[in-house]
């Protein structure tokens, strides 16, 4: 059933106009609506995340949402250009391997960074 629906996530900020200066001047995104103190932020597929504030953005050792992109290399490297450093995880994959700073294993390549509040986020692209 809930797979008939779209799926939107949430990404926690400590302090949201710091998180907005990351992901509108860094990362280059528009918030298309304000509300509840943060802002909401969409993209393809009419797909959509809401960046909203609470004390414990950070705290989650996974990753809190991904793009799945069609040349990760690419987009890695535009990215570094504006800035964003790219995260190196120690990983228990014996059959993935690691290239330019792209992971790939499991079917998908990936690239991790982390934004201005702590939270991990990826490039995902199927293989």
């Amino acid at each position: 059933m809930l797979q008939d629906f779209p799926l939107y996530s949430d990404l926690p900020a400590r302090d949201v106009a710091r998180a907005r200066r990351f992901y509108e001047d860094t990362l280059g995104l528009h918030a298309r609506e304000e509300n509840a103190g943060g802002a909401t932020y969409r993209f393809a597929g009419g797909t959509a995340c809401f960046l909203y504030p609470t004390p414990n953005a950070g705290t989650s050792k996974a990753s809190q949402a991904f793009w799945q992109v069609r040349d990760i290399h690419s987009v890695k490297r535009a990215l570094e250009a504006r800035g964003v450093v790219f995260e190196r995880y120690d990983l228990d994959d014996d059959d993935g391997a690691w290239d330019d700073g792209v992971f790939t294993g499991g079917g998908a390549k990936a690239a991790w960074f982390k934004d201005s509040e702590g939270n991990i986020l990826a490039l995902i692209e199927p293989v």
